[in-house]
């Protein structure tokens, strides 16, 4: 990883068209990297379902403000985890040796559509969700704290963490330094048990990376990030025995990672978390998911104060998607950020010392799972 760009995610970023804000986080991207167009081989797009703006096909018309044109362009659709996959595809060019340079963007103008009614609708034969995101995953959550007894203030707990930190990254779009756990506990009740505080915001946003080979990252005259290991992985949307609480393809994933990049144990080798928790909740659930938790002690991490930043595994100390949620770029922020702590280039939200961080995107309905974990030295 040579730079990462991204916008300031809003709920309306009326100043800007797509492709203005696409070219407002690639060209912060390139100018972190200290490169320039020239040295782009081929560009990637990631960009969450087309109902979400109603444009079909973005990739078509942007193609010169991100740089495309005479270049080879690819795009990545897997829903909600693109972003993530948008970043191991980008990767997996470099590592084939097809390219030496790749940027890699991904965006999300939500204000231009109704991504509660691109999700509530019909394909055929497919049950109707009706709800959003939030009606579909709040049942997997109170599972969760079912199946273990978790406290109900634990999801509380999360957003405030998250959002406090969101008021140290300038970039972010919900930033509240004031907010308490009595504040969130009374917001009103959306889903049960997400309350309105508990959940993501809707943002207009983008994010870009440039990513190099071994010959571009020894000639950056500033740190880079070493993508240590990639994983993917997928499960259908619903099977015979499919936990939604800790799914198969996740933990799958993790554990593929975990064993290309060396690490033996996740919660002592790893010094940050970029995890994709659009709803609070599913902070604790994800940290079983991918390792750093027996299933059901999750929730004792958050509650012990320890993915604090200070604490023993700082988690999203960007804020993460509860406070910026450009769909289509979520899962590559994460990654972006991730990077960013390893290079010390997070500003008011580093995390001392970061050597080695995970950036964590899933999608659909918990069904993609994308994740990289990357470090200061190769």
């Amino acid at each position: 990883m040579l730079g990462t760009g991204q916008t300031h995610h809003r709920t309306r970023r009326t100043d800007v068209s797509m492709a203005g804000l696409c070219r407002e986080a690639v060209d912060r991207a390139l100018a972190d990297a200290a490169t320039d167009w020239s040295q782009i081989d081929a560009v990637v797009l990631g960009k969450a379902p087309d109902l979400f703006e109603g444009v079909m096909m973005p990739e078509l018309f942007l193609a010169d403000a991100i740089g495309a044109a005479g270049k080879p362009l690819l795009r990545v659709h897997t829903a909600g985890s693109v972003g993530g996959a948008t970043a191991n595809v980008a990767t997996s060019l470099i590592r084939a040796g097809v390219h030496r340079r790749v940027l890699a963007v991904a965006f999300e103008k939500q204000s231009e559509s109704n991504a509660m009614w691109a999700l509530s609708i019909q394909p055929p034969f497919s049950a109707p969700i009706t709800a959003g995101a939030g009606g579909y995953f709040a049942p997997h959550l109170r599972a969760y704290i079912r199946r273990f007894d978790v406290p109900g203030h634990i999801g509380a707990l999360v957003a405030v963490k998250d959002r406090r930190n969101g008021a140290l990254n300038p970039y972010a779009h919900l930033r509240q330094p004031d907010i308490t756990l009595d504040s969130v506990r009374q917001s009103p009740m959306l889903w049960d048990p997400v309350r309105y505080d508990e959940t993501c915001p809707s943002s207009d946003g983008a994010c870009a990376i440039v990513l190099g080979d071994q010959q571009a990252a020894e000639a950056s005259e500033r740190q880079v990030a070493w993508i240590r290991a990639t994983a993917m992985r997928t499960e259908p949307t619903s099977f015979a025995g499919k936990d939604h609480v800790n799914p198969r393809a996740g933990a799958e994933a993790a554990r593929a990672l975990w064993e290309a990049a060396g690490i033996k144990n996740p919660i002592d080798e790893v010094d940050v978390a970029e995890l994709y928790v659009p709803f609070s909740w599913f902070e604790p659930m994800w940290l079983e998911n991918v390792g750093f938790a027996e299933p059901g002690h999750g929730w004792k991490l958050v509650e012990a104060g320890e993915t604090r930043i200070g604490g023993r595994l700082p988690v999203n100390p960007s804020g993460g998607v509860l406070c910026s949620n450009p769909i289509g770029a979520s899962g590559l922020l994460r990654f972006a950020e991730a990077a960013m702590q390893v290079m010390g280039r997070a500003g008011e939200h580093q995390v001392a010392g970061a050597r080695t961080a995970l950036g964590h995107a899933y999608g659909g309905g918990s069904q993609f799972f994308n994740m990289w974990v990357v470090g200061r030295q190769p």
